[in-house]
């Protein structure tokens, strides 16, 4: 009955103290602090529910509507003010004395190009602008979404084991399933058709798939699958990138505050389920199958930088440092051998 009667301030104060908890430890919350995290909760829902919630269902003076409203309206005006304030003073960086801003190279990832964000017309991709890596008799067709887009800066580096042309053909949000249809990315199935015309003229027999197939397992893999099998048909030979690892936020912060702890590990849990890339697998049947999991990471930690290099840019797309990393790692070379790397 208790549980009941604070069970609304429950709801009202146990998402805050998560949200804080997570933001504070950047990782999965382990059985201690989850421990910590409800007793908390019920401790303050406790005097939510005895100071906050039961005076406002007693007829008093300060619950009439004229009260209300001034006080609703003063808190509103509090909230604007600290957000403004927050928003025109950067986030208050002197907070972190010791956090610098590092800047990372990205690549040139020819946006708006190659690399459409849904302002460019599809109609615009070329060929020649979007051939990455020149001076091959075999033609590589990277096909996919922003994961795609990410592996383009570590190709000139790879060149020499690739043995290959690597053509670029990416949409932000936009995954290389002939079936995928977005209210968000209206021009995805049009994109993702023009794939196959382009693939057909210039006669194109292999093919790269690449995705952040994590957004897109709600819907199901059968796409593509589909999608692998109309390659195929064409006589197409098709490899199929899994998902490269995911970290909770930006991996700067990760470093900032593991370096307050005095951590010198520079890997950390992922953020996604690494049982996503045996689900992608399962449909692939006729296509190769790498996953960049088993190369780059380790019981369900995955190293954010290397040499003092970061891997990534943000909480997932790989730097050119990262980009580099990944193919030496685990694409497949396009030469005479015609090789895949193994995992250690």
């Amino acid at each position: 009955v208790w549980i009941g009667l604070i069970s609304y301030s429950l709801y009202l104060v146990h998402w805050p103290l998560n949200a804080f908890a997570h933001y504070l430890s950047f990782q999965k919350l382990d059985p201690l602090m989850t421990g910590a995290m409800l007793v908390a909760s019920l401790a303050l829902a406790a005097f939510s529910w005895k100071f906050v919630e039961q005076p406002f269902r007693q007829k008093r003076a300060f619950t009439a509507p004229g009260p209300i409203f001034a006080f609703s309206a003063l808190a509103i005006v509090v909230l604007c003010a600290g957000g403004a304030a927050g928003a025109l003073g950067n986030g208050f960086p002197q907070r972190f004395p010791d956090y610098v801003q590092r800047r990372i190279s990205v690549g040139d990832w020819r946006n708006g190009i190659c690399f459409n964000e849904g302002t460019s017309r599809i109609e615009s991709w070329n060929m020649e602008d979007c051939t990455r890596t020149r001076g091959f008799p075999t033609t590589v067709f990277l096909w996919g979404d922003s994961f795609a887009a990410h592996y383009v800066s570590g190709l000139g580096a790879n060149i020499n084991r690739l043995q290959a042309n690597i053509v670029e053909y990416t949409y932000a949000g936009c995954p290389p399933i002939l079936s995928y249809y977005s209210y968000a990315r209206l021009d995805c199935v049009r994109f993702n058709r023009k794939a196959l015309d382009i693939i057909l003229e210039a006669d194109i027999k292999t093919v790269i798939l690449s995705g952040k197939w994590s957004d897109y397992e709600v819907r199901g893999f059968d796409g593509l699958q589909q999608t692998i099998d109309t390659l195929r048909a064409l006589g197409v030979r098709v490899f199929v990138i899994g998902q490269s690892p995911q970290f909770p936020t930006d991996v700067r912060k990760i470093a900032f505050f593991a370096k307050r702890q005095n951590l010198d590990d520079t890997s950390w849990p992922m953020a996604m389920d690494p049982g996503i890339n045996e689900r992608v697998r399962s449909f692939t049947k006729g296509a190769t199958f790498i996953d960049p999991l088993k190369f780059l990471c380790s019981a369900g930690r995955c190293p954010y930088s290397d040499r003092g290099e970061f891997m990534y840019f943000d909480y997932g797309h790989f730097s050119s440092a990262g980009a580099t990393l990944a193919i030496s790692k685990y694409w497949p070379a396009f030469g005479k051998d015609n090789a895949l790397p193994k995992t250690k």
